[in-house]
């Protein structure tokens, strides 16, 4: 564990306006970080703004304070311009200043810059940064940040963060979680968190639309390299089909890589304007972030992605499965000569 750099510390202490951000599509850790780091900055007497492009996904609507997440540009401007001492920026876990979204040099204008995350592949933006690729998530960071800065954690900031930790670690199923990840957690199940209830909102709300298309993207599934990886995709047939959108399909990648030979799960995702999205998943030796780098994408040694214009899904599946095929292969080389 690395020390919470003073810069980020004591920006904080002086600064009494925040503007929080995330990455675009934001998952469960992006925008459980976001809002329990909300909740600490209120109990400090901080005026916060929490700013995504898009509104949030109903599958994290049920998060404590998900209303107060505003899309309006304008309300984010008259925000900036009210506090005559300048406004400080945080983004959590955003690895790349793209995926800040399509106001990104707006935001970046905002002065100091923070940046709170733990991707491995985190390339380097803001004047500030707290970057620790071996933590579970952003949300087990924002938690040592609140005992850093001295704050109570509240009941809705500690559920929250559970959700964020939980999420980013699969459950606490990924080689991510560390004897400290549990520890987090526990201290949060004692300020209040239920762990069954969250996991009723994560795994037991399925919408009919969303079930119907889960079966149209399994049905999609094929194996490579000896059922070591599993590929599927959605196009936006099956979603005009299912009448799901696209953001219902959060979680389907774990099916794949559910299968006991697969090594690596694939998932593309078909959206607008001819763009590919793609997510890789893996168990054991494979390191999906280097394979996301060759697309420009990034990641974590077992979870990353990437996007792309200008191809087919059967294009970059042949493309993605050659260079896993090659790593795989290398890996069991090395297996046998040690």
């Amino acid at each position: 564990m690395r020390r919470i750099p003073e810069t980020i510390t004591r920006s904080i202490y002086e600064k009494d306006s925040f503007v929080l951000l995330t990455h675009v599509h934001p998952d469960g850790d992006a925008l459980g970080s976001l809002l329990g780091l909300a909740n600490i900055l209120d109990c400090m007497g901080k005026k916060v703004f929490c700013f995504l492009e898009e509104p949030v996904s109903q599958l994290y609507t049920f998060l404590p304070d998900a209303c107060r997440i505003q899309s309006d540009r304008k309300a984010l401007q008259d925000f900036i311009r009210q506090d005559s001492d300048g406004t400080i920026a945080i983004a959590l876990d955003c690895g790349d200043d793209n995926r800040l979204g399509k106001y990104k040099e707006e935001l970046l204008a905002i002065t100091p810059f923070l940046v709170i995350d733990h991707h491995k592949s985190h390339k380097d933006y803001g004047e500030y940064r707290w970057v620790e690729p071996t933590r579970s998530s952003t949300g087990e960071m924002v938690y040592e940040l609140a005992m850093a800065l001295g704050v109570e954690i509240s009941s809705a900031c500690a559920y929250n963060l559970y959700v964020a930790i939980c999420t980013d670690t699969g459950s606490f199923r990924y080689d991510s979680t560390h004897a400290r990840t549990l520890h987090i957690a526990g201290e949060l199940v004692e300020r209040g968190v239920q762990p069954a209830e969250i996991a009723c909102h994560l795994y037991d709300n399925f919408s009919l639309s969303r079930l119907r298309l889960l079966e149209l993207v399994l049905a999609t599934m094929q194996l490579y390299a000896s059922d070591q990886i599993a590929c599927i995709h959605v196009s936006q047939e099956m979603l005009r089909q299912s009448g799901a959108e696209l953001q219902d399909v959060e979680g389907f990648i774990e099916y794949p890589r559910s299968l006991s030979t697969a090594k690596v799960a694939v998932f593309i995702k078909e959206g607008q304007n001819d763009q590919l999205s793609v997510s890789l998943r893996a168990k054991g030796e494979c390191d999906v972030s280097e394979i996301a780098k060759v697309f420009h994408g990034g990641g974590h040694r077992n979870a990353a992605g990437f996007r792309l214009n200008g191809k087919s899904v059967d294009q970059i599946r042949a493309e993605i499965v050659a260079l896993l095929s090659r790593d795989i292969e290398r890996c069991d080389r090395g297996k046998i000569g040690a």
